[in-house]
């Protein structure tokens, strides 16, 4: 990735932020651009250069590629909480799809070529098959992966109609921080099961919720592949030189291809932080499939790509410092 210069759109948002720090690493130079509605200016690595626009805005975008000559996009510019897409379904669509539509269009009309797309395992819906295979059907329960496959298909259509070369990456939970401690997850509100959690011993809430207990799972809770952020942001990178080396286009799951319940997450975490969280059952929330567990095959044998920060508690244990240590996020 060295000397390429790579547009990362969200690039202050959680996962995004972590990719930034990545590509630098890997000697790339990195553009953010991001209107932080939901990011944070202090999460870009200072060696990023930093453009705050809403990328559904074609003037800003054309600008943007006019002065800083792209070679490819990293996009991970999206509205990312299922719960919230189920009561506003239009804004997901605008910002998500339209958004996107606005942004390949510039990037077409500019020559680039290549993007990797933050896509999520919300576009399965609930999976007829554990783990789950990128030939699955993809039946999404929810607006949120409804938008988020609809983009997919967009980059699809764009590949034939135009040359656009594409990989999109399926997650399943990012979780975890940098492990400096100097970045980490802060959403307002927060929707993530490993920082609500902490949130109780860190002080801010007294109580975790458990949403059902009555799914077909070992223990009733629902079951998700958990997998560390900057294991996710090395795919991103491994995602961008196979398209730069000539890679066709397509999609990969991405997730350590063990699941875990809520439950079982809830005791890891207090083994983590060595205090007893207590736990609250509350009514199931529309859209949450009962097991989202990922067959990540393809994309080890594809991209070559070797997650290694699997372990359930060194995952929690980078959540809780950066937790512990920024209990109001970004904010103070």
């Amino acid at each position: 990735m060295a000397n390429k210069r790579i547009l990362v759109p969200g690039g202050a948002g959680y996962i995004g932020s972590h990719a930034v720090k990545a590509l630098i690493g890997s000697g790339a130079e990195v553009i953010v651009a991001d209107d932080l509605e939901t990011g944070f200016k202090q999460a870009v690595d200072p060696a990023a250069k930093f453009y705050q626009g809403d990328i559904r805005d074609r003037a800003f975008l054309d600008d943007l590629f006019d002065k800083e000559h792209i070679d490819g996009v990293i996009h991970f510019a999206a509205y990312s909480q299922v719960g919230q897409s189920m009561e506003k379904p239009l804004d997901y669509y605008d910002n998500n799809v339209n958004g996107t539509r606005v942004l390949l269009s510039a990037m077409l009309a500019h020559g680039v070529k290549n993007i990797v797309f933050s896509s999520t395992a919300a576009t399965y819906g609930e999976p007829r098959n554990i783990p789950i295979l990128e030939s699955d059907p993809t039946e999404p329960t929810s607006a949120y992966g409804a938008t988020k496959l609809a983009m997919e298909q967009m980059m699809r259509w764009c590949a034939g109609a135009y040359g656009l070369n594409y990989v999109s990456l399926r997650y399943f939970n990012a979780c975890g921080a940098h492990e400096s401690g100097s970045i980490g997850e802060a959403h307002e509100p927060e929707s993530h099961l490993i920082p609500l959690i902490l949130q109780v011993p860190g002080g801010r809430r007294p109580c975790i919720s458990v949403y059902g207990e009555d799914y077909p799972t070992r223990d009733g809770t629902c079951v998700r592949d958990y997998i560390h952020v900057m294991d996710l942001a090395e795919a991103h990178l491994l995602a961008m030189d196979y398209l730069f080396a000539g890679g066709a286009s397509d999609v990969f799951n991405l997730g350590n291809g063990v699941g875990f319940t809520v439950k079982e997450v809830i005791a890891a975490a207090e083994a983590v932080v060595a205090a007893p969280i207590p736990a609250k059952i509350v009514p199931r929330r529309p859209g949450d499939p009962a097991q989202l567990v990922a067959s990540s095959q393809k994309a080890r044998a594809v991209l070559g790509w070797k997650p290694s920060r699997c372990e359930l508690s060194a995952i929690i244990s980078t959540a809780w410092n950066w937790h512990k240590n920024h209990p109001n996020g970004y904010g103070a």
